[in-house]
């Protein structure tokens, strides 16, 4: 990326592109995610950001007990507002992120 911040149509459209893909959502998009990802444009929530949280939680859905009964698919892009505030939060580099990426994408291609 060139450093310009994203105009808001580019910014949702990535971004619901990168919530559609993550593992684990049902890759459809409503109505409410298109405003909940507006509304995060206009907070100046970075891109980044929201992507990192995404694989966050993916991450973390993906760490389960064996024989743990499984976990429901996610249908809305509000599921990860929690994890969003988390990740503005948190004092980590993103080769964290990365290696989570990393992590997601061995145990996509094991399956």
């Amino acid at each position: 990326m060139d450093g310009r911040p994203l105009d808001q149509r580019e910014y949702v459209r990535r971004l619901l592109d990168a919530y559609r893909t993550t593992p684990g959502t049902s890759g459809m998009v409503r109505r409410p995610d298109r405003v909940f990802a507006v509304q995060l444009h206009e907070r100046g929530v970075p891109l980044e950001t929201v992507e990192n949280a995404f694989i966050l939680a993916a991450a973390r859905r993906m760490i389960r007990p064996a024989g743990a009964a499984p976990l429901g698919t996610i249908r809305s892009l509000a599921y990860f507002s929690q994890v969003i505030e988390e990740v503005l939060q948190l004092k980590v580099g993103t080769e964290y992120f990365q290696y989570l990426r990393l992590k997601l994408q061995r145990s996509s291609s094991a399956r």
